[in-house]
């Protein structure tokens, strides 16, 4: 390991390592440390404290709790941008080559997803549509599972999957022909032939004016056509694909940004190495 800061001349000209690109990459690292330590701490507070997705594998057969993906992503950036840090402090050779080379295989493993995505994008469009259908039966079983749900439509302005408010009809809360029998005497649920409030076209809730949520109660009871003067009646899917169309610079601005942050790194790492194997070298002249 060369001594930090050392200048070595090798084949008539001064060689030493950068120390833009050194402390660019120590900063950087650093702040993805410093990410990685707050998904870690964030993760484990919602495992363990607050139950956060504690069921939603059960319920929306995901086959692994979210949590742990949050957990895991942190582990990752920690570890990787603390060997960033050390590795271009202490201008370290293995340290370097590890992050770069992880880094690397992470880029090529996402770049690889966004291929069969678009490959298979039929067959990526019907687990999604899977999912969303054992989301809406499961809706009440998850309070978890019941925010993202309400969260997706409201800032979308939809209300179902694929075939709209009727999707809800397949939620035994929602069912039309739903009942509770009590002493021997069938009530019908106050939610039967509804939807969720997140559905209702003015579902956010105004904490400065009374709001009625209870909107979208018995709303599917009505003519089909008298839908939209209460809910929303376009689809989340459909919704989320206009979005995608829509936003298509965004979404390829945000692709673009990712790749960004880990290219440069990776250059900047191999671009050290280069300095600092050429130190070496000039060693054994």
């Amino acid at each position: 390991m060369p001594h930090h800061g050392a200048v070595q001349v090798y084949r008539g000209r001064t060689v030493e390592v950068s120390t833009c690109t050194k402390y660019f990459l120590f900063g950087f690292n650093t702040l993805f440390w410093l990410v990685g330590l707050a998904l870690l701490v964030i993760g484990f507070w919602a495992w363990t404290e607050k139950g956060f997705f504690d069921n939603i594998s059960e319920v929306s057969d995901i086959p692994f709790d979210p949590v742990v993906l949050i957990i895991s992503i942190g582990i990752i950036m920690f570890t990787l941008s603390f060997t960033g840090c050390v590795g271009s402090l202490r201008e370290n050779i293995c340290l370097l080559k590890f992050f770069s080379t992880i880094l690397g295989m992470i880029f090529f493993g996402e770049l690889v997803c966004a291929i069969l995505t678009f490959v298979y994008k039929d067959w990526f469009n019907q687990k999604f549509n899977d999912f969303m259908e054992t989301t809406i039966i499961k809706y009440r079983d998850d309070p978890d599972l019941q925010n993202i749900i309400d969260f997706g439509q409201r800032k979308l302005q939809c209300c179902g999957g694929v075939q709209g408010a009727q999707d809800w009809e397949s939620n035994i809360y929602f069912n039309c022909s739903s009942s509770i029998e009590l002493n021997g005497i069938d009530y019908r649920p106050v939610e039967s032939c509804g939807v969720p409030f997140s559905c209702c076209a003015h579902g956010d809730i105004n904490y400065d004016e009374i709001t009625n949520t209870q909107c979208g109660y018995g709303v599917r009871s009505k003519k089909e056509a008298d839908w939209g003067e209460d809910i929303w009646t376009d689809g989340c899917i459909e919704k989320f694909e206009q979005f995608l169309r829509r936003e298509v610079y965004l979404v390829a601005g945000l692709f673009i940004g990712v790749a960004l942050l880990q290219i440069v790194p990776i250059c900047f790492a191999q671009n050290m190495i280069s300095d600092i194997e050429t130190i070496k070298a000039s060693w054994h002249r």
